[in-house]
């Protein structure tokens, strides 16, 4: 009976601590899971080169994180580090090569940078005692306001000295890689190791008992943000390093991924836990989850969802932890420090072992009879590239191509991380649509090494060479939007012009085009010109405004059709009769409000031919066959008269 109950009772200890193990590492559990799984469905995803550009793609979003789990752990919340790290790279750029400070300098300066917007948003919080929300979310549109004003809305030559963080050592080892792991091992130090770090812990488990022991919590917060602008930004120069070029729109959304990433990994958004390891596990679930899921072909649409829900499902097991009782993973435990030691070699050993195991299952199974071919899309959140996609896909279907479609939502860093995701996992041939020109090169130059063909569409890639480029000249689309418009208004007549999403190539290239165009009509009058980001609402808004200061307007050129159906909305009665709009792209619905006669005129570039083609060289090169290296797709302005016969 004794005996029994002994059993009874060590049975029921053992499922304990199983248990116990699993709460108190339950980011570690996931990350391990993910790997196992990801190993088991892709062949594709256990490979050295795939595993380094997992490690890669997470490097800008964990040094992110670092900085942020400072501010969590004190019960703080940080919005602003995306905006922090692309003007702290900005400021790099523009006083390095436009300023000629020297590189040493210019860095120093960035880094500066990232500390002002750091010890700002300390100062509102501490002492102008407004939320850590507000003040941070304020910070993030002054900075990235700044980086656009900087920049002209246009990227920056990143200096080549300070470029190659972007660089492998011993052409396999990559930089990016080893800066995360110095940040992570500074941030695991101040934590566990400062007296800033105990004083975080302190703030966020209890401010006024904090308060109360003479710590001097005001001046630590002050610190606690300016560390998080220290390490936005170092993500801001290692992620303008991997692009060759400082984004003004980069990092757009990374606080987001940055804070997930905390979160995931351990740290309770109430405050007082948190860990430098924690994060780093999240930041690299996150980075898995979006590699492996591009190496299975699934929609970027779904990738949201799946790690939305991951995200969920992350703050749900906080809460089952802190119910159960289970250890909190905050610093300063010298005994809990090396049974976490030993717990991730544990770990470690258990991964290899399943993944090594599930390998097998792969043994040349990644090889398929058709052509693979991989389409870097700019977006999908656009009408005009949802026809490239399905020009696209017909022709590959068509020919016999698996074809997988990636949309990196005019995030430059997306763009790179899935153009090497398809170099890694070994595609015949590449198609892109750049988000830059710039920044695509040195993905591009990959691929080259590679001996993977690559078709740029719609854009060209520069710094790097190209197999063909499939294209309308965009700069000329806009001269011809412009006379069609000044023309149709007799050329005399006042206008308002809609721009682009600033700092793309797209946006520079139509409005150079509509500058271009109107020189031959001085009797035209620019009243004003600006940005409504492609976007239809942005366009309705936009133009609402103008219309206040400029009722007068006569005639409005859009830089895409989803804007000009946005200004159409705000003018009403007034368009297409005292107002005439002109667009670009020929968009179904464009093409539909010129039927209507609301739309004057749209530019249109016949995007589904554009991806069509694309699939036609991609293959062609892949053969080894003869491809021209412009394949221009002519543009066509059509009117009420000839829309009823166009085709895009």
């Amino acid at each position: 009976m004794a005996a029994d109950t002994l059993k009874s009772t060590t049975g029921a200890g053992g499922a304990a601590a199983v248990r116990r193990l699993l709460l108190d590492n339950g980011a570690l559990t996931a990350l391990i899971v993910l790997l196992v799984a990801m190993s088991a469905l892709s062949g594709d995803f256990l490979t050295a080169d795939n595993l380094l550009n997992v490690g890669v793609q997470a490097a800008v979003t964990a040094i992110l994180a670092f900085g942020v789990t400072f501010v969590i752990v004190s019960a703080g919340i940080d919005l602003s580090v995306g905006s922090v790290a692309a003007l702290s790279a900005t400021v790099l750029a523009w006083s390095a090569t436009q300023q000629g400070v020297p590189v040493a300098l210019a860095v120093v300066l960035a880094v500066v940078t990232g500390v002002v917007c750091g010890l700002v948003n300390g100062f509102l919080i501490a002492y102008g005692k407004l939320p850590p929300f507000i003040a941070t979310l304020a910070m993030l549109s002054v900075a990235r306001g700044l980086s656009l004003v900087i920049s002209e809305g246009s990227p920056i030559a990143f200096p080549d000295s300070v470029s190659h963080l972007g660089d492998t050592l011993g052409g396999w080892l990559p930089v990016p890689v080893l800066v995360m792991i110095v940040m992570g091992l500074i941030a695991a130090f101040v934590l566990g190791r400062t007296y800033i770090g105990r004083s975080m812990y302190a703030i966020g488990g209890n401010e006024e008992a904090a308060r109360l022991s003479g710590l001097r919590v005001k001046k630590q917060k002050l610190a606690i943000y300016a560390l998080s602008g220290v390490f936005a930004a170092a993500a801001g120069i290692v992620l303008a390093s991997r692009l060759s070029s400082a984004q003004p729109q980069a990092a757009d959304g990374y606080e987001l991924d940055a804070i997930a990433a905390v979160v995931i990994g351990g740290a309770s958004l109430a405050g007082g836990t948190g860990k430098a390891s924690g994060t780093l596990i999240g930041a690299l679930i996150l980075a898995v989850l979006r590699n492996g899921l591009n190496l299975l072909s699934v929609s970027a649409f779904w990738q949201q969802v799946v790690i939305g829900v991951v995200i969920a499902l992350a703050v749900l097991l906080d809460t089952v932890r802190r119910k159960a009782g289970a250890a909190t993973p905050a610093a300063g435990a010298g005994g809990g420090r090396g049974k976490q030691a030993v717990t991730y070699g544990l770990a470690a050993v258990v991964t290899a072992a399943i993944v090594g195991a599930t390998s097998f299952l792969h043994g040349g199974s990644s090889a398929s009879a058709n052509p693979k071919v991989g389409l870097a899309l700019s977006t999908l959140n656009n009408p005009f590239f949802v026809q490239i996609q399905s020009g696209a896909k017909a022709e590959a279907k068509k020919l016999g191509v698996d074809l997988t479609v990636t949309d990196a939502q005019n995030d430059a860093s997306q763009q790179a991380n899935q153009l090497q995701n398809f170099t890694s996992s070994g595609v015949d041939s590449i198609i892109v649509n750049p988000v830059d020109s710039d920044a695509a090169g040195p993905s591009v130059r990959a691929a080259g090494k590679a001996d993977i063909p690559v078709i740029a569409v719609d854009r060209g890639v520069n710094k790097a060479t190209t197999d063909a480029l499939v294209a309308s000249d965009n700069v000329a689309g806009g001269e011809l939007a412009a006379r069609t418009v000044a023309e149709k208004l007799g050329g005399t007549g006042k206008i308002v012009i809609l721009q682009g999403q600033a700092g793309t190539s797209a946006a520079r290239e139509r409005a150079e085009g509509f500058a271009k165009g109107l020189k031959a009509f001085p009797g035209i009058q620019v009243l004003a010109q600006q940005p409504a980001d492609f976007d239809r609402t942005k366009g309705l808004d936009v133009m609402s405004n103008l219309l206040q200061a400029h009722p007068d307007v006569q005639g409005v050129v859009a830089a895409n059709d989803e804007m000009a159906l946005g200004a159409i909305k705000a003018l009403g009665s007034k368009a297409g009769k005292s107002v005439q709009v002109v667009g670009f792209d020929g968009t179904p619905d464009g093409l539909k409000a010129v039927e209507q006669g609301t739309l004057y005129a749209s530019v249109a570039q016949q995007p589904s031919e554009l991806g069509r083609i694309a699939v036609d060289n991609a293959l062609k090169a892949l053969r080894g066959e003869k491809v021209e290296q412009t394949v221009k797709v002519p543009v066509k302005v059509v009117t009420k008269e000839n829309v009823a016969g166009f085709s895009g």
